[in-house]
């Protein structure tokens, strides 16, 4: 089956929706979702969106706060202009019908580890849910907007995969659509497009705690990486200091707002420890903050630290953090009354796909915004509530510049036909299930044991190792066996997770979310992007894609 349109969005978040509202103006457009289209980063979003607002605030106070948050590796260029535009584009979603929260005639704006001010606009504690509620109503109303749920990006359809005149990743390569597989029914679909926008997310699940949804496994810089894209500074995982612990909660986010509205962080005895860490005390960026507990939760012995905030009054508690105070009640805690307990878990992708200020990734036609991407905003470390605006200002822009793709002379209007659908070979049906559990989960536990808040050269070597061998055995396996959301999956955390490696034995300091015990300093020679690409993969001479590619 072959779907063809003007624009093909793989991600259903404030990236992918934004692109494709604005991009339906001028063509027409598919959206392609693993889950339901609701189903992303966005939806489990609850601190909020930074923006200016308020007349004591600036562009330039919020741009200063995420360049110091970014350690020096922000490109001030994309830093300047994503604050200084993003108001317009929070406006733009009010229109839309987005009810951020307010008190009385003025909005209610919280504030955040590292910022300044108060600038975060938020509906409650479901900030992210009510963006998606606001966006996906107007996407019902365009009738040029096809949606594709529980559709899963296989690989990118570009011109240096195609034609061996074209090398992979280079000035002369050109995104021409991407092979999708319809989870449902198995079927793997060509869908070819004119401008193809990547906004698949993060890549939290590659550890084994994650305040991620389940969707979040690295595929689109997987893809991208395949498909010769540039892809920066994978080291910079940031890890949400406070989760929720509890067995069955599956690292359920205790928003930093609460630290914002009051909230202290106590051992298990009662002791204070933040103020032994930065001036902040407990409002101190993020990557401060949760090593500040990996380093008391190891020299205690303790599992947990705890989040305090009954010395607020209940019922603002209870008011200002609705879906937390009832999470955490039915899992047996009353924050009113007692403190939370707490553990970091793996939160944000700070790098991925390189992109410009416009979102154009290294290959012609191919975009990227939200997380998935790196765009500069966050350099080494990610400013609280920055990533919503990211989506949100990158994908307009990168609107603006397909639009203008489209309209030039030397762009082509006609898609090509002559590209190969998919060929599963002689691949059959897998009766050896147990290999992908077994090992997804050696995956995961190797990144948080070995790839975690605290590295050595040691432990990365040994991850090194360890993540080529279960490379191997998945190649094979993904290559023997008909294909399915779980081994589309494996294949993209294992890959994702040898790119993370890679980029952390790179850095040779400590930098931002990036600490390693052999280089515990900041080096100013390496005030400098890591940036890995690879241009190996091919279809040659046009034959089946399944049985040609080489890995």
């Amino acid at each position: 089956m072959i779907v063809e349109k003007d624009f093909l969005v793989i991600g259903s978040g404030i990236a992918g929706l934004t692109f494709a509202l604005k991009a339906s103006q001028f063509g027409s457009v598919a959206i392609v979702s693993k889950d339901e289209l609701d189903e992303s980063a966005t939806l489990y979003a609850q601190g909020g969106i930074a923006s200016v607002m308020t007349d004591d605030d600036s562009f330039e106070l919020h741009a200063n706060d995420t360049i110091e948050s970014g350690r020096g590796l922000c490109r001030e260029d994309v830093v300047r202009i994503i604050c200084r535009e993003g108001p317009s584009y929070v406006r733009e979603l009010i229109d839309l019908g987005v009810k951020f929260t307010r008190r009385g005639e003025d909005y209610h704006l919280s504030r955040e580890g590292g910022h300044s001010r108060d600038r975060i606009l938020h509906a409650n504690d479901l900030t992210g849910r009510e963006i998606e509620r606001a966006m996906l109503e107007a996407i019902d109303r365009k009738p040029n907007i096809t949606v594709f749920p529980h559709h899963m990006l296989v690989d990118f359809i570009t011109l240096g995969r195609l034609d061996s005149k074209v090398e992979p990743g280079t000035s002369k390569d050109e995104a021409l659509g991407a092979y999708i597989l319809d989870v449902n029914t198995k079927h793997v679909k060509t869908f070819l497009s004119k401008v193809t926008l990547l906004a698949s997310g993060g890549a939290g699940k590659v550890y084994l705690y994650t305040s991620n949804p389940d969707t979040a496994t690295g595929d689109g810089i997987a893809a991208a990486y395949r498909a010769g894209t540039k892809i920066a500074n994978m080291e910079f995982i940031q890890f949400h200091p406070t989760c929720l612990y509890h067995p069955e909660a599956k690292s359920f986010l205790i928003s930093e707002t609460i630290r914002g509205e009051g909230g202290i962080l106590r051992l298990k005895n009662g002791h204070t420890f933040m103020e032994n860490y930065h001036p902040l005390g407990c409002l101190a960026p993020r990557d401060v903050v949760a090593r500040a507990i990996d380093h008391e939760m190891k020299k205690s012995g303790d599992d947990c630290v705890y989040l305090d905030i009954t010395h607020i009054e209940g019922y603002r508690i209870r008011e200002r953090f609705p879906n937390i105070y009832q999470t955490c009640l039915q899992f047996g805690f009353d924050m009113v009354k007692k403190p939370i307990p707490v553990v970091p878990a793996a939160h944000y992708t700070c790098g991925g796909v390189l992109v410009d200020l416009n979102g154009q990734t290294n290959i012609r036609h191919l975009f990227a915004s939200g997380e998935v991407c790196y765009s500069g905003l966050h350099g080494a470390n990610r400013l609280a509530s920055n990533s919503l605006l990211e989506g949100l200002v990158l994908s307009n822009r990168a609107v603006s510049k397909a639009s203008l793709l489209l309209r030039s002379e030397s762009f082509s209007n006609t898609i090509p036909h002559n590209i190969p659908s998919w060929d599963c070979g002689s691949a059959v049906d897998s009766d050896e299930s147990v290999v992908v559990s077994h090992n997804w989960d050696e995956i995961r536990r190797i990144m948080w044991n070995y790839v975690g808040i605290v590295r050595s050269d040691k432990r990365l070597r040994r991850a090194e190792r360890r993540i080529q061998l279960l490379l191997d055995e998945i190649k094979e396996y993904y290559w023997k066996f008909t294909i399915t959301k779980n081994t589309l999956e494996l294949r993209n955390i294992a890959l994702t997770a040898h790119i993370i490696i890679m980029s952390a034995l790179q850095r040779k300091e400590s930098r931002g979310l990036h600490f390693t015990l052999d280089y515990p300093k900041i080096d100013s020679n390496w005030k400098k992007d890591t940036v890995l690409q690879d241009n190996s993969y091919r279809l040659a001479n046009q034959t089946p894609l399944r049985t040609t590619y080489h890995e």
